[in-house]
């Protein structure tokens, strides 16, 4: 079983590197090697390698210099995913690519379901729907995962930013009306490799149905309470001096950003569970064991 995987450097795609590896003959490309601003170098790549699954976690993921960015961000975002879709379907390969909660506006009071109808509210998430809808325009088979609030250990993300910021300042302050449910990054790579193995199984089966599945921990919080359990299970360890003493809510008005963003992005995970006989962890707990690494 051959996988190819892109994006191999960024902090799903280097957790997906090692997840994948009991799944099959893991070929993982970065930037430098599968430019997805590049189509032509793209396509010329999966047809070298040939592969029986393509996992896609690359993406451009600036949600803000996607305002002005977007020409960049559709081909990276929707040209690049139709792409692989097509070259996917030539020879037979599943494609899982990942998309985002930003699909969705915000407006609704309960998590969202994989039916709800997309409204995106900024350029990323008009970029990542356009993906979703490249790939089901192809009709090859397909997995399509959407997550939110990723963060991991490496990388730049929500996680890492809180624990400088936190060791430079006494006062934090961070938005408290956006809901969602932070999700690690190796929470979404093993899970992924799961499904994969289930998927692959149904296709050699012939029973294999492509879908929109939702990825993410379970339970919810702001951005407020995220930093703050960042925070406190730092002082929980007591292996690292904090500066900062307090964290305080504010709304979204008081911290304006060139992209809007959804008030909800709850996602619900009932489908996946379901479909794959999977219990999601909530996101304090995956947290809890991510700290265990990370500081």
């Amino acid at each position: 079983m051959r996988i190819l995987l892109t994006g191999a450097t960024g902090q799903v795609g280097w957790e997906l590197a090692r997840t994948l590896l009991p799944v099959g003959e893991v070929m993982a490309v970065d930037r430098s090697q599968a430019d997805l601003a590049d189509l032509n170098s793209l396509r010329a790549i999966i047809q070298r390698h040939k592969p029986d699954v393509i996992v896609n976690p690359a993406a451009y993921t600036a949600v803000d210099k996607a305002e002005t960015e977007q020409e960049l961000a559709f081909l990276i975002n929707a040209e690049a995913p139709g792409v692989m879709a097509e070259e996917a379907k030539k020879i037979g390969a599943l494609l899982v690519h990942y998309s985002t909660d930003y699909v969705f506006d915000g407006t609704k009071n309960t998590p969202y379901t994989e039916d709800d109808a997309t409204n995106p509210i900024n350029v990323y998430g008009q970029s990542k729907l356009a993906g979703e809808q490249a790939i089901q325009s192809v009709g090859g088979d397909f997995l399509i995962l959407r997550t939110s609030w990723v963060y991991a250990s490496r990388g730049n993300n929500f996680l890492k930013t809180i624990l400088r910021l936190a060791a430079e300042r006494e006062e934090l302050k961070i938005v408290a009306d956006q809901i969602g449910s932070p999700t690690w990054a190796r929470l979404i790579a093993e899970t992924t490799a799961h499904i994969v193995r289930q998927a692959l199984l149904e296709k050699q089966a012939n029973r294999f149905n492509s879908g929109i599945y939702h990825l993410t921990s379970t339970g919810d919080t702001s951005w407020h309470g995220f930093a703050q359990q960042i925070v406190d299970s730092v002082r929980e360890q007591g292996k690292v001096a904090l500066k900062n003493k307090s964290i305080y809510p504010i709304p979204t008005i008081d911290y304006p950003l060139p992209a809007k963003r959804p008030t909800n992005s709850r996602l619900s995970t009932r489908r996946l569970e379901q479909q794959f006989g999977l219990t999601m962890p909530s996101w304090d707990n995956a947290l809890r064991l991510c700290m265990q690494e990370t500081v």
